[in-house]
């Protein structure tokens, strides 16, 4: 019978393997940052091998004979005479580590060393691309990895898509069939609150925010505005990077980077908050528990919401530009002293169609997400040819939002994911939306003075609620378990839609018909 000291020997096992991914993650945030350019190939190199030693650990048979004396190995049940003695954070740390063990176990080593060298590589070869607007320069290498993204959905296995698999990567439980439904009611719902906008009277001034700004105070500012969030610059740091990204080695080294041009004034401020999201996340989790399942986030849906809950419920709120806004004159005073604060609100809320999603609005941004999720779907599932994309993708930007990209930078370039294979990861975008506005009514009515604090520049007691109610579980429970304990609800858009209606429709001065209001 297994005792607490072979699950003890279990745990310290599977940190021994998290410090290779940690390592391998340091490289991965310097590749990112401050790596010199010429630098790539033996990057990709250090890389493979550090995350094929780490494929290698998880699935060898001191872990299996570890995992073995507490649950099925085959099917991952815990045995019965653990199901008692065992209690509720155990069974999840055994559980969770089985789906690890069992994913990773249906991957060969050579297959995980070659995608690992391959999304190294790719993703140098994209930076390259996108600077110089060249999608043929990156074809090749894009061509190689979906072959891999197949590969690896063959050896997972799948039922309906060979993108479920992929999908459950990052969204463990998620499926395309769940997905086609909500997305496409999500739709119904954003193209006619889109309609309504574009027939306001109501024009925004967003020429004040593409004045010429410092970039370093804008960068300064965004510290600022992170360390009154509550992110600990003593157990992160922030940095520029090509595309914003938040990253972490334990609950002690979580960074954030963000991105700064000198006449856009909302894409640094925001991707600042929006990472400081992710990073107050990783920062949360339970060290106790670190290189443990339970020491790691529960999915990339829930990781989002954490993200957009800060940038949107929170960072594009009256509450939170009541305190900031002052504090932003003073900083640009010769470019917004004689801006009054509803007009910069009115600014930084602006709906329109537009090209890049990470500077979208955050109600079209839900749309640059759909045209996303169609692409990958039917490319990995074989409907379409990788060389086409380009048109693809112009073609749905334009039905979607009535936009067309004039070069592939604005295009399918934009985005760095499918350069390191992250293919099943953009579904979880939508999903962080729809989890956040969920959280943020229940912190809502959890906190009657909610609004009073954030009015007054006092986060502290939401990030407290996030760490209680989300952070410090790790993976002890799905995402739908989750959102299920926290709000008393299954994933709904009802939440988001309320607030999209609301806010914009304030903003844009029309009144939602009451045949389409939803039912808070």
């Amino acid at each position: 019978m297994a005792t607490s000291a072979s699950l003890d020997a279990l745990t310290s096992k599977l940190r021994e393997i998290h410090h290779l991914h940690d390592a391998a993650a340091v490289l991965s945030w310097d590749q990112e940052t401050y790596m010199p350019s010429g630098s790539g190939a033996i990057r990709a190199e250090q890389l493979a091998t550090l995350q094929t030693l780490a494929h290698n650990q998880l699935v060898s048979l001191e872990v299996e004979s570890l995992l073995g004396a507490f649950v099925d190995i085959e099917t991952g049940t815990v045995l019965p005479e653990h199901q008692s003695s065992l209690d509720d954070t155990s069974q999840a740390l055994v559980r969770e580590t089985w789906r690890d063990f069992s994913r990773a176990k249906k991957l060969p080593s050579s297959f995980v060393n070659e995608l690992e060298r391959e999304s190294s590589i790719a993703q140098q070869v994209w930076v390259e691309a996108r600077k110089t607007n060249d999608f043929q320069r990156f074809l090749p290498n894009l061509e190689r990895l979906i072959g891999f993204k197949r590969k690896e959905a063959d050896y997972l296995g799948y039922t309906d898509s060979p993108y479920n698999a992929l999908l459950d990567t990052f969204e463990p439980g998620a499926t395309v069939a769940q997905l086609r439904p909500l997305f496409a009611e999500l739709r119904t719902h954003l193209i006619r609150l889109l309609d309504q906008i574009r027939n306001s009277p109501v024009r925004p001034n967003t020429s004040i925010l593409t004045q010429s700004f410092d970039t370093t105070k804008q960068v300064d500012f965004g510290r600022l505005v992170l360390k009154q969030m509550g992110y600990n610059f003593q157990r992160g740091r922030l940095d520029l990077s090509a595309h914003p990204f938040t990253t972490s080695f334990h609950p002690t080294d979580a960074r954030v980077t963000t991105r700064v041009f000198d006449n856009d004034l909302p894409s640094c401020l925001f991707s600042c908050i929006h990472e400081g999201g992710h990073g107050l996340y990783e920062q949360g989790l339970s060290a106790r528990y670190y290189g443990t399942p339970l020491g790691e986030t529960i999915s990339l849906g829930i990781h989002e919401s954490q993200s957009r809950l800060w940038e949107n419920s929170v960072g594009r709120s009256q509450a939170f530009w009541k305190y900031f806004y002052p504090k932003l004159q003073q900083t640009f005073p010769e470019q917004l002293g004689a801006v009054q604060l509803d007009e910069f609100y009115l600014a930084i809320n602006h709906v329109g169609p537009s090209l890049i999603r990470v500077e979208a609005d955050e109600l079209t941004y839900n749309l640059h997400i759909m045209v996303r999720f169609e692409i990958e779907l039917e490319v990995i599932e074989g409907q379409v040819q990788v060389d086409e994309l380009p048109d693809i993708w112009n073609a749905k930007i334009q039905e979607y939002l009535g936009v067309t990209p004039s070069n592939d930078a604005e295009g399918v370039l934009q985005d760095v994911h499918w350069s390191f294979g992250a293919f099943g990861y953009f579904p979880t975008y939508t999903l962080g939306n729809l989890y956040a506005a969920m959280l943020f009514h229940q912190a809502k009515k959890d906190m009657a003075d909610l609004e009073q604090n954030i009015g007054q520049g006092n986060f502290q007691p939401l990030k407290i609620w996030l760490n209680d109610r989300v952070h410090r579980w790790g993976r002890q429970y799905s995402a739908s378990e989750l959102i299920q304990r926290v709000t008393g609800q299954t994933l709904t858009s009802e939440a988001f839609i309320k607030d999209l209606e609301e806010k914009y429709g304030n903003l844009y001065q029309f009144s939602t018909p009451p045949s389409s209001k939803i039912t808070p």
